[in-house]
């Protein structure tokens, strides 16, 4: 079972792919950790990507590409993967659709949680975070049991710049432009399968299972 997760950044794809990866025992494969993980390990691989990291560029698509497929083709993933966070654009989506051909492999699902904009604003703007313990809060959602104050540790909780309204407007525009037309690039090869995401996190991730095992 090899799926990809599309959604508009805070649209709580990386929460279900931990459960889809959880559920089906396979690994929940996201690039930041493959970065981290072969820089950590002194890899070739990963100190190709540290130079680039090193500099503040995008690392390259044909060298993140090969970092996935090097992750893929590792033992855990013999009975599938999640792919969280990659591909991201229309190249790197084909690059990875041309290196699973080499192996005979394809793609089972592309799975789009579908969250409208405004939503995702709301959502997001609302978050609260505690930069002493790190713990996290939702104005609405997990409010601090006294206002502004964590719970954990008792320091100020902050919306941080990552979800200043502002901020995740540039983040959504860049999506829109950058990683939505991926949706029409899995439609056109028939694995698209979308869910909604303003429903509850039980209810998306059921509609998840059910496409999967139907």
């Amino acid at each position: 079972m090899k799926i990809i997760m599309l959604g508009a950044p805070g649209a709580g794809k990386g929460t279900q792919a931990k459960q889809i990866a959880d559920k089906y025992t396979i690994p929940h494969i996201s690039t930041g950790d493959i970065f981290r993980a072969n820089i950590k390990n002194g890899t070739e691989l990963g100190r190709k990507a540290k130079q680039y990291m090193d500099q503040g560029l995008l690392v390259p698509d044909e060298l993140t590409c090969d970092l996935v497929m090097d992750r893929i083709g590792q033992a855990d993933c013999a009975n599938g993967f999640v792919l969280d966070g990659f591909p991201r654009t229309i190249p790197q989506a084909e690059a990875l659709t041309n290196a699973l051909e080499k192996i005979g492999q394809t793609m089972d699902y592309a799975i789009d949680v579908d969250v409208p904009d405004a939503n995702i604003v709301e959502r997001m703007s609302g978050r609260r975070a505690c930069l002493n313990c790190g713990a996290t809060y939702h104005i609405v959602s997990i409010p601090t049991k006294v206002e502004g104050i964590c719970d954990r540790c008792g320091s100020e909780v902050v919306l941080r710049e990552d979800d200043a309204p502002e901020t995740v407007q540039k983040r959504l525009a860049v999506y829109h432009e950058q990683t939505q037309p991926l949706i029409d690039y899995y439609q056109k090869q028939g694995i698209l399968k979308s869910v909604d995401g303003t429903q509850p996190m039980e209810k998306v991730f059921a509609d998840i299972v059910a496409i999967l095992e139907a």
